[in-house]
């Protein structure tokens, strides 16, 4: 019998002889009737004591001890004269003499000379965790003195334990160890109510992981669990500290990131989880790979409630998987017509084909080194009957959800092989193939019965493949990459370095060509810009691996010229020419008429989207409505006002707090092309939008109710010009003012 035993036992046999429990219990008054055996409630006592579960205390008037059972001594590892006469309190750990269920202390409790009840207290033990669950009642003379307390105790650990780890299961998801969906909503709620109070922002970010399901359908349900505990772990690798990030189910995460409202950072961070989560996974040797979508929201700009900016930010994720999948998108409040409008152009793609409304156009590819046409990539194209020209990057991947892009993809094949085959000369046709397309094994055999039906050589067709088709990288891939060979096909790497994979599967795939994506090319003039390093590395590569190159996207003489000092081979953009109809095409050919002079601005510019839509302009106390025609990130050209001096500082108002300060730098009549003082940022898809916005809370204190803010018109804060003027009138208008809407919109 060990000696902490031993010690117990001598002071039980102790406290039984010293008459310890009738010590406790006093005197006992008797009812009227039965008497009550003092004797026989020691015994009670004691067997309680022995069971192990519960004990008592007692104290004299100053809260000392003057009585406690031995298992509590035992538990703290003290010897009963080292308990007795101390402070009850200091049978309890310091930091925590609190019931956290209801906030009450000990000390209170004491100090009240009070009754209490089922306090949960941690023993002050040094090695292990011991709770207490602790009741008392205070004992007073005839004059109201605090003659002491007496009470009981009860081993709450198991209880409290199994409390607390349900608790933990409940506030963290088991698989991943982030935060769980109940906790992750529950500080969102918290953090917007605080926020709201203070007038702070917090952002929200929604991550959904793009071809999940493929790992799932594939490589089984086990293998989809250690991808998402590995893409956790990236996830919170990439995160600041003090942003909180959680698990809402299956392969959808979500980040709380308090005080911020800049967009350029969000999108910074969103670019970073990005690429993180989409590095190859090895799974039992298995490599895996996956992508991530991202779609985000800012309260108060988007949402002051939790269900509200939630809301917002799967709106935007929504959006961004739409866009083509491995993106962020912002929210705006136009997503809500955008999802709608998507909804229907699926229903009317559906049909377009048999209406007639596909088409395919050609555009050149040409050598870079003679200017000669080598040959053509067919894009496709839609003409709505009622929108008109649909972009390809809108329609396609609606194709792809909506699974009909393989039976657009197989008429595009047969079609352009049917084009080409009636060229004259030896120009090859290029095709895009979809992954979609590629993980159907009867791919060749389709390919061989286009070549058969149109005539065409194999050698005169290009099959574009992007790297997205090593995602589920097996033998099928090599079989069919094998067949497409023996064809004789060409086999052409499409959009290189902007997709998932490794380099590993170009030393076995048989590509001839490599096509370096648009991303690259863009900006490569610009100084401190890295993307010519890349080209370089790029054709580096393909030299090695005995492939052609071609850069696409060219546009400008300067981009141009330096592709040509990088030894890529062929090059394929605007510079050259647009995409042609095969009418064209057939007619150029026969007359033999094979080289184009490069045409464009000298240097590369940014890009400009044309857009027709009403905006505001602010000068001084007046705002006018104009129409914007297109917009960069470095400026605007508008519409409406009448000789306006160069030179004059505007704020451009683009509506949900999109505030702009530029100055006009070319005026024509009605027409001025402005520069923004600070440029505006990629809203994650192909739109652009103000890194900052002017807080719903600012303008709220201007006197605008939150829940009335119209888009755009509201007035500037801390300006001059700002919607009060403390009862002066406003200053006569500057500029004169031309309705152009109708007519510009009937343009577009």
């Amino acid at each position: 019998m060990s000696n902490k035993t031993d010690l117990l036992h001598k002071d039980r046999d102790a406290a039984k002889k010293s008459g310890g429990w009738s010590r406790f219990f006093g005197p006992v008054e008797k009812p009227s009737t039965t008497p009550i055996d003092n004797s026989h409630l020691a015994q009670m006592a004691r067997a309680f004591e022995d069971s192990g579960r519960g004990w008592f205390w007692s104290t004299d008037g100053n809260l000392s001890l003057t009585y406690v059972s031995d298992s509590v001594c035992g538990t703290l590892g003290r010897e009963r004269h080292e308990v007795i006469g101390q402070p009850f309190e200091s049978l309890f750990r310091a930091e925590r003499r609190a019931d956290t269920s209801s906030k009450r202390t000990l000390p209170f409790q004491l100090r009240t000379k009070s009754k209490f009840s089922n306090l949960e207290l941690l023993a002050a033990t040094d090695d292990v965790e011991c709770w207490w669950s602790i009741s008392g009642r205070p004992e007073f003379d005839k004059a109201g003195n605090l003659l002491g307390y007496k009470g009981s105790g009860l081993d709450v650990t198991y209880n409290r334990q199994s409390h607390d780890e349900a608790s933990r299961l409940s506030e963290s998801d088991t698989l991943t160890g982030l935060a769980s969906r109940y906790r992750i909503t529950r500080r969102l709620e918290a953090a917007l109510t605080a926020y709201k109070v203070a007038k702070r922002s917090c952002a929200l970010m929604i991550i959904d992981l793009d071809r999940f399901k493929q790992i799932n359908d594939t490589l089984g349900h086990q293998a989809g669990d250690e991808v998402l505990k590995q893409a956790s772990q990236r996830l919170m690798r990439v995160v600041s500290k003090d942003w909180e990030v959680g698990r809402l189910g299956g392969d959808e995460f979500q980040v709380i990131m308090p005080d911020i409202d800049d967009r350029g950072e969000l999108g910074d961070a969103a670019r970073k989880i990005i690429s993180m989560i989409s590095q190859p996974y090895t799974v039992d040797g298995v490599r895996c790979v996956i992508g991530a979508s991202i779609g985000m929201a800012v309260a108060p700009f988007d949402g002051i409630t939790s269900e509200e900016l939630t809301r917002s930010a799967d709106l935007a994720l929504y959006a961004a998987k739409n866009d083509g999948r491995g993106r962020y998108r912002f929210y705006s409040s136009d997503l809500h017509d955008k999802a709608e409008d998507r909804r229907q152009l699926e229903d009317d793609l559906r049909d377009a084909l048999d209406r007639g409304e596909i088409s395919l156009v050609y555009q050149p590819v040409v050598k870079a080194g003679t200017n000669m046409i080598s040959g053509f990539e067919a894009l496709m194209r839609w003409d709505h009957p009622e929108k008109g020209p649909i972009s390809p990057n809108v329609f396609i991947p609606i194709a792809e959800d909506a699974n009909i892009i393989a039976g657009l993809g197989e008429w595009a094949l047969r079609q352009a092989c049917e084009d080409a085959s009636k060229w004259k000369g030896n120009a090859r046709v290029a095709v895009n193939v979809s992954p979609i397309q590629f993980a159907n094994t009867e791919l060749s055999t389709l390919v061989a019965s286009a070549l058969s039906n149109s005539g065409l050589t194999p050698d005169r067709l290009e099959l574009e493949i992007t790297e997205s088709v090593f995602l589920g990288e097996n033998a099928d891939t090599d079989n069919v990459f094998a067949t497409l060979k023996k064809l004789g096909v060409r086999l052409a790497l499409d959009d290189f370095g902007t997709g998932y994979s490794s380099l590993g599967y170009l030393k076995t795939a048989p590509f001839d060509k490599i096509k370096i994506d648009q991303s690259f090319v863009r900006g490569a003039t610009e100084s401190g810009n890295r993307n010519a390093a890349i080209i370089t590395a790029i054709v580096s590569l393909a030299k090695a691996l005995d492939m052609e190159t071609t850069a696409e996207g060219i546009e400008t003489l300067d981009t141009l010229d330096l592709i040509r000092k990088l030894e890529v081979s062929h090059v394929q953009g605007y510079v050259y020419s647009r995409p042609l109809f095969n009418a064209e095409i057939a007619e150029r050919l026969e007359r033999g008429d094979l080289e184009i002079m490069p045409t464009g601005h000298e240097v590369h510019r940014n890009d400009r989207k044309t857009l027709f839509r009403k905006i505001g302009v602010i000068h001084e106390d007046h705002r006018y409505d104009v129409m914007m025609r297109n917009l960069s990130k470095s400026g605007v050209r508008i519409e409406g006002l009448i000789d306006v001096p160069i030179g004059t500082e505007f704020v451009v108002d683009f509506g949900e707090g999109q505030l702009a300060v530029a100055t006009v730098r070319r005026s024509n009549d009605t027409s001025q092309g402005l520069q923004f003082e600070i440029p505006l940022i990629s809203d994650g898809s192909d739109g652009l939008c103000t890194r900052h916005r002017v807080s719903p809370y600012v303008l709220a204190a201007a006197g605008m109710p939150l829940a009335a803010l119209p888009s755009g018109h509201y007035p500037l804060v801390g300006n001059e010009f700002a919607g009060k003027h403390d009862g002066k009138p406003k200053s006569m208008p500057r500029f004169g003012q031309v309705d152009k809407g109708d007519a510009l919109l009937r343009v577009a």
